[in-house]
């Protein structure tokens, strides 16, 4: 008779475990509850009326050779230019025998990656680069600061500690001041010396002024297998009707080999025996309740949640998952007819339009914290590519705050006003179309009882046949690759009998883990 697995979660976790599982065993029977109508979760792609959306921008981009074979099974890279690649006549990397994005939507892109920061009007790389317009745009006296700054804190390190600390001993005093120490506020709602310095160690990496300058005496004298930290690649992966689209693909195939998906369908209970083993969920659909047992449970659903749902657990594990907080995310879509920034750099774009994927805002009279334009990460985004610009505005809230609770028509007002007063859009015609959407818990947060995280892990690992995978499901800041390693870990030990789940929560902790082969 089969065993059967139960998995929380139809994002980039949930839908690994359980791709993995049904082609490395024929043995157990795989179920995947997914609390909402579609694919992918954050990573999930959005369209209204013939454009497209990308919830917080997914690069695709790692060193794991697993994760780029397993993207390549899904979406094989591209054999023939894309539409604006044609327009522009730009040489990119082509795949021999790959498809014709053109007359083909299973395909993945090769991109360019721009990621600038608009700073007192002024366009600075992200990360910052040693390029002549980088001095010029900061003036003599900041970049003197900057300079004596960072030399300051090359020989006077501050404990790490807290994450302005953690920012301040690689870029220096001056340059977090205008850099970091607003953005990273507006981001959590927190200043950053109440931050968990983890979360600097996992998204930046080894990232900091001594790697950029690494990086340009390497590019100068053209040294052979450069290391490269990920926040300075310059090409990513992306799927060509953006990222949900490969997630799409994937529960495709999960149904086809044989795989149940129960979409809108929320785990609300996790039954706990007195073996301190998980027997059955608890789901809602369509207003009914229904108990499902299994014999291995998968969760990517928040830590808060699952705990919050399981039956006699410790009163301490029980106040530590309720501390654990959260960043909720809110996004407008806006079509314009007219974009103001003026593209100034080198690289060719359709309409000359800025070449950015996503640009960072540090301009303290705005909400605003990020923008993408879609036109940049795939031109089959945009339903009008050549006449039309599609934005998306980037609001970092909290669930039921006033940003939260605002109807659609005051967020579109207030968007499009930023817009106008960062000097992106002019007054008047310009805007054709706006679109809102909310994500609840996007990002989990590193302060509160976040400290106490490792003692809620040990809890967790004692139950057998629980495993916690992907960003919410850890409680940590992934990349998409991270969250698929944490279920490709998950399947060799439950296929192999391995009890201890180090390896699965050990993904993402050490700084090289997934930066090199």
């Amino acid at each position: 008779m089969k065993e059967k697995a139960l998995i929380i979660g139809a994002g980039p976790a949930g839908l690994t475990a359980a791709y993995e599982l049904l082609t490395k065993t024929d043995n157990i029977e795989v179920v995947v509850f997914e609390e909402s109508g579609c694919f992918g979760g954050i990573s999930k792609t959005v369209e209204y009326k013939g454009n497209r959306m990308d919830m917080g921008g997914h690069r695709f981009f790692s060193k794991v050779p697993e994760v780029n074979e397993w993207w390549e099974k899904m979406l094989p890279m591209q054999g023939e230019p894309a539409y604006d690649d044609i327009l522009l006549n730009r040489s990119i990397p082509l795949s021999a025998g790959g498809p014709d994005p053109e007359n083909s939507d299973h395909v993945m892109l090769t991109r360019h990656r721009v990621s600038r920061i608009l700073f007192d009007s002024k366009f600075y790389d992200y990360p910052v680069s040693l390029k002549p317009e980088t001095f010029k745009n900061m003036g003599f006296i900041n970049t003197i600061q900057v300079g004596l700054s960072y030399l300051v804190s090359l020989v006077h390190k501050l404990p790490e500690d807290n994450l302005e600390n953690f920012y301040i001993n690689r870029f220096g005093r001056k340059l977090y001041s205008m850099f970091f120490e607003y953005y990273t506020e507006n981001l959590w709602g927190r200043h950053p010396r109440e931050i968990d310095a983890s979360w600097g160690a996992q998204r930046v990496k080894g990232l900091s002024i001594t790697a950029v300058l690494k990086d340009v005496f390497g590019r100068v004298f053209k040294k052979k297998n450069r290391k490269v930290e990920t926040s300075l690649i310059e090409e990513f992966k992306y799927p060509k009707l953006g990222p949900g689209q490969l997630w799409d693909v994937t529960a495709e195939k999960i149904r086809e080999l044989g795989g149940t998906i129960i979409k809108n369908a929320k785990v609300t209970k996790l039954h706990k025996s007195e073996e301190n083993i998980i027997t059955a969920v608890t789901y809602e659909k369509d207003g009914k309740e229904e108990i499902m047992a299994g014999d291995y449970v998968i969760s990517s659903m928040p830590v808060k949640d699952l705990v919050l749902g399981m039956n006699d657990v410790p009163r301490e594990m029980e106040r530590i998952a309720k501390g654990l907080p959260y960043r909720d995310y809110m996004t407008l879509g806006v079509l314009v007819s007219k974009f103001n920034l003026k593209n100034l750099t080198h690289i060719k774009t359709v309409g000359n339009i800025v070449p950015d994927c996503w640009v960072y805002v540090q301009d303290r009279s705005v909400r605003m914290g990020r923008f993408q334009i879609y036109n940049n990460w795939s031109p089959y985004m945009v339903k009008d590519l050549e006449h039309t610009v599609w934005i998306g505005l980037e609001y970092f809230t909290n669930e039921g705050d006033e940003f939260w609770n605002m109807s659609e028509e005051e967020f579109s007002a207030l968007g499009i006003s930023e817009m106008q007063k960062l000097g992106l859009i002019d007054s008047g015609e310009v805007v054709l179309e706006t679109h809102m959407e909310k994500v609840k818990k996007a990002y989990p947060a590193y302060f509160d009882t976040y400290d106490e995280m490792d003692r809620l892990i040990d809890y967790l690992k004692t139950i057998d046949n629980l495993y916690c995978v992907g960003r919410n499901g850890q409680h940590r800041y992934n990349n998409i690759d991270h969250s698929m390693m944490t279920s490709f870990e998950t399947v060799k030990n439950i296929l192999s009998g391995k009890k201890d789940k180090s390896n699965i929560w050990n993904v993402n902790t050490e700084q090289e883990y997934h930066e090199e082969k």
